[in-house]
């Protein structure tokens, strides 16, 4: 019997596309076949990963950020048409790929169009909650409305306390087919020999991803520390450039990306849930530094401040002596991240 599974994760920053990587790998496992669906550098990392899969490209939410923190919820109001447009085309997309390629089974995260009422379709986001200000209440009925669209609402998170989201992903009352699939992460935490004082890892779109670089580039040139600078730009091929006491790589896949997570003391990284979940898994300490204007970032990182976990600084006022604050924290609570039932999960897509 024909096992396709339709992947689509959203092409924002880096995060969404690698969320979905142990998904897509358990679905083989599984004895499905996963198909990808993406556009830009999500897309192209998924490519990377999966080279024996079938590509498919979706059209762009043409997400953009502001250059000033503030202004970023208005460029996202004002990219709006754009973003309708490319749900509508991707509805119309995904109608035609059933057939075409014979789906039995979607799993969007964070995609809204991408669903049917002819296959089983999931949902999965963190954010049952979308924190835009004065007007989340809006933004969080019109997520839900959307998420109501699918079969089930996959949230990677665990529904005890302690967890990751908070009230992102926990509401009091939900009317939503909700399973918490627990900490996902393509990583793995292994006992290494420390090689890096530090690992820089940046993600995200432009352009805040680009100041940030330019900003800690300068911060780190006159420490003495062994630094790694993962710049997080996927491009055609993974480079190094060494410059005295910091390894700079555009890009890395999640074996070496593993392997340096690994081999590092502390990571000083965007707050983005991804990366928290990734953190979390390998037992690593962080700082952090949110994307101005972005305010899940922001709510995490003050989250895991508040509790004690992890700090962090604005980008605007973060300098390298901040880091030294790193040890005063405990690091994000270790999480049961393989409890989920793989099999029993999927059973979604075997009914008729």
């Amino acid at each position: 019997m024909n096992k396709n599974i339709l992947v689509a994760p959203l092409n924002w920053g880096l995060g969404h596309a690698t969320r979905c990587i142990p998904i897509i790998r358990e679905l083989e496992k599984n004895g499905f076949t996963p198909i990808l669906a993406s556009d830009g550098v999500a897309l192209a990392l998924l490519k990377k990963e999966f080279p024996h899969l079938t590509a498919l490209e979706l059209p762009s939410y043409n997400i953009e950020y502001a250059k000033k923190g503030e202004n970023f919820k208005w460029k996202l109001i004002k990219n709006s048409p754009k973003t309708i447009s490319a749900i509508l085309t991707e509805k119309q997309l995904v109608k035609k790929w059933i057939k075409e390629h014979q789906l039995i089974g979607i799993i969007s995260d964070n995609r809204l169009g991408v669903h049917s009422k002819k296959v089983s379709s999931v949902f999965m986001t963190h954010q049952l909650t979308v924190l835009s200000g004065k007007t989340t209440w809006i933004s969080s009925k019109l997520h839900q409305f959307f998420i109501k669209k699918f079969n089930e609402c996959w949230v990677p998170d665990v529904n005890d306390i302690p967890n990751l989201t908070g009230k992102l992903g926990h509401l009091k009352n939900a009317n939503l087919n909700i399973k918490y699939i627990g900490v996902l992460s393509r990583l793995e935490k292994k006992v290494v020999e420390k090689k890096y004082d530090l690992m820089i890892l940046l993600s995200g779109p432009e352009p805040q991803r680009t100041i940030l670089e330019e900003k800690l580039i300068k911060e780190i040139k006159n420490t003495d520390k062994k630094i790694v600078f993962v710049k997080g730009k996927v491009e055609k091929e993974q480079k190094l450039e060494q410059i005295e006491n910091v390894s700079y790589y555009n890009f890395m896949q999640s074996e070496a990306l593993e392997k340096t997570f690994n081999e590092s003391e502390i990571v000083l990284c965007r707050s983005g849930y991804t990366t928290v979940m990734d953190l979390c898994k390998l037992e690593k300490k962080a700082f952090f530094i949110p994307t101005p204007g972005q305010f899940e970032q922001e709510y995490l990182a003050k989250k895991y401040k508040k509790e004690g976990l992890v700090p962090y600084s604005r980008q605007d006022r973060f300098k390298l002596d901040d880091l030294l604050a790193v040890t005063l924290y405990s690091g994000l609570p270790k999480m049961e991240s393989n409890t989920v039932n793989w099999k029993q999960l999927f059973l979604l897509f075997e009914r008729k």
